[in-house]
């Protein structure tokens, strides 16, 4: 499947194609009429091209949003060469200068419509079908009802506002239908009402990975319910967490949970190779090399992280207070409200007690590149080091003897899948909710499970590691268990799990706590680098990026611009 669903389309340039002697003197002849390519033989084109736009991202609109969710985060600088290399960026990270015009917004905003508008095409090539002409009907459009839910969170998450067309639109509509034809709870239900009709539709096995299954869109479904729990007033501002909403994320995880199980050590989450598509992968994009195509499907999103001594471009860089975090006191608690007093020293590691999930993130000088311990990570890997210090990601990157990458010169693709959904976030978001909804002592064993994950992951790093050390939750013990207590230590949790994976920002928007984190960190990091002189998060506003002022001018006016741009 990994090479079936992402391969390049010719099915999409027979759909343009035409024969003629001379265009402009003669009928064309050998154009495809509806008739001549919907049919049960060439339907499944249609499909697999909706599943392509997953993988058509670029270094510079990636569908991780690296630079929307971590760089714009207290988890990661952006890196490159400098502030003025993919400058959009550096002005997400310093939340200063953001602008409509900005041609990476409008970019990944055309990206995903794209992606929706294949999810379309697909459902109504599909619902031309009988059930007896193409079987498999039903479960395929249950499979793009799913792809498009996915482009529609990342649309709703960046931008809160966006304009919902489904297959029942007509196209003559399009115009006509504004970005805020729906509020923002309409929305929320919109883009669930995909997940439902996939969970409902979908098969519990699939026999070819990439396809998603019916617990997968249960655990979407989980995710946008939890988010659309934490209603917020027009200066986004969460105003309360529904508890119907949260019961309905708790009703779509209990239907992942058992179906399952979380990796015995983090970092296999992260490895090429047999560990793709592992137990805890709830969902993936498929990846793939010699595949038959000049380079193969490789994962151009997350190219640039690569450090420039193994390759280019050494962005997507580790922050400091990120690090800093992974510190934990020596009861193997985290250091919640000490943790960013000092900087963790990476040449004196073992003056620190540390989370293990800090090896499996983070890159640090002196110690194996991706547990390769013939490769070991140098400071002059480092593009920037004066600005964006010493740090690099692993998450996203491959190891070096892995013959998962392509030279596509001055990068190095890897062909590596990435996970969208695992099952410790269907675990954790079920705790969320539980907290939310004041039943704490049933959160805390499914916050302890991952913990303990944690605590053993030490497999791939333990040859070279002595300072883990992590411990469970013991209420009367290590820790007073209410609820207080509870919601930092899941909001904790997450970061440490999910650091420079693509949500910190966003989960810090859902809980409405994303001005006072982010220019505390701001004041932090403004005494160690110059260029946050001019930091600073204004709540109200840079909560959501602005609708691209390309797509403004498209809709000549009829789209809404969101507040302060």
């Amino acid at each position: 499947m990994k090479k079936n669903i992402l391969f390049t389309i010719a099915f999409a340039f027979l759909l343009g194609t035409t024969s003629c002697n001379d265009f402009l003197d003669n009928e064309p002849r050998g154009v495809l009429s509806e008739a001549d390519v919907v049919t049960p033989q060439n339907v499944d084109g249609f499909v697999v091209a909706a599943y392509a736009s997953l993988g058509n991202d670029h270094y510079d609109t990636p569908f991780s949003l690296w630079p929307y969710g971590n760089v714009r985060s207290d988890d990661a600088y952006k890196g490159g060469s400098g502030t003025n290399d993919i400058q959009t960026f550096h002005f997400f990270e310093i939340s200063n200068n953001i602008r409509s015009d900005f041609g990476e917004l409008d970019r990944l905003w055309y990206l995903n419509y794209v992606g929706i508008s294949r999810c379309n095409k697909a459902i109504v090539a599909l619902k031309q079908l009988s059930d007896s002409e193409y079987p498999n009907k039903q479960k395929r459009i249950a499979e793009m009802s799913f792809v498009r839910g996915h482009y529609y969170f990342l649309l709703k998450t960046l931008f809160k506002y966006v304009p919902y067309v489904d297959e029942n639109t007509p196209i003559d509509d399009y115009p006509k239908i504004s970005n805020r034809a729906k509020n923002d709870q309409q929305l929320w239900e919109a883009i669930a009402s995909n997940f439902e009709f996939a969970a409902a539709n979908l098969p519990a096995t699939q026999s070819e990975v990439g396809r998603p299954k019916k617990s997968a869109a249960y655990a979407y479904l989980a995710k946008v319910r939890l988010y659309q729990a934490y209603e917020q007033d027009d200066n986004y501002t969460v105003t309360q967490v529904n508890p119907v909403t949260l019961q309905k994320s708790i009703d779509a995880a209990n239907q992942v949970i058992g179906n399952y199980s979380l990796e015995a050590d983090f970092g296999y989450n992260f490895l090429p190779g047999t560990h793709e598509n592992g137990p805890e992968a709830v969902f993936s994009i498929q990846y793939s090399d010699n595949d038959g195509t000049l380079f193969g499907r490789l994962n151009y999103g997350d190219v640039l992280s690569l450090p420039q001594g193994l390759g280019c471009c050494d962005f997507h860089k580790p922050s400091q207070n990120l690090v800093n975090a992974f510190k934990t006191t020596p009861q193997g608690l985290p250091m919640f409200d000490t943790f960013n007093d000092s900087d963790l020293n990476y040449n004196q590691l073992n003056s620190y007690k540390v989370d293990p999930r800090l090896y499996h993130t983070v890159a640090l000088p002196g110690l194996p590149w991706k547990y390769e311990e013939n490769k070991i990570f140098q400071e002059s890997w480092s593009r920037s080091p004066a600005t964006y210090g010493y740090y690099s990601s692993l998450k996203e990157n491959v190891p070096v003897g892995c013959g998962c990458t392509v030279n596509v010169d001055p990068f190095y693709g890897n062909s590596k899948n990435r996970i969208i959904i695992r099952y410790s976030d269907v675990l954790l978001m079920k705790a969320e909710a539980l907290i939310e909804l004041g039943q704490i002592n049933e959160a805390l064993p499914l916050i302890n499970q991952v913990r303990q994950r944690a605590a053993n992951s030490t497999v791939l790093t333990g040859s070279y590691t002595t300072n883990n050390l992590i411990s469970k939750y013991e209420p009367g013990v290590n820790c007073t268990w209410n609820q207080d207590f509870a919601r930092k230590a899941l909001r904790w949790e997450r970061r440490m799990e999910f650091a420079m994976e693509g949500s910190r920002f966003f989960d810090l928007v859902r809980w409405g706590t994303t001005a006072g984190i982010m220019n505390t960190y701001y004041s932090g990091e403004k005494t160690k680098r110059s260029y946050y002189s001019q930091a600073g998060f204004d709540h109200g506003i840079e909560e959501y990026c602005p609708i691209p002022l390309s797509q403004i001018n498209f809709s000549q006016g009829l789209y809404k611009q969101n507040n302060g741009y």
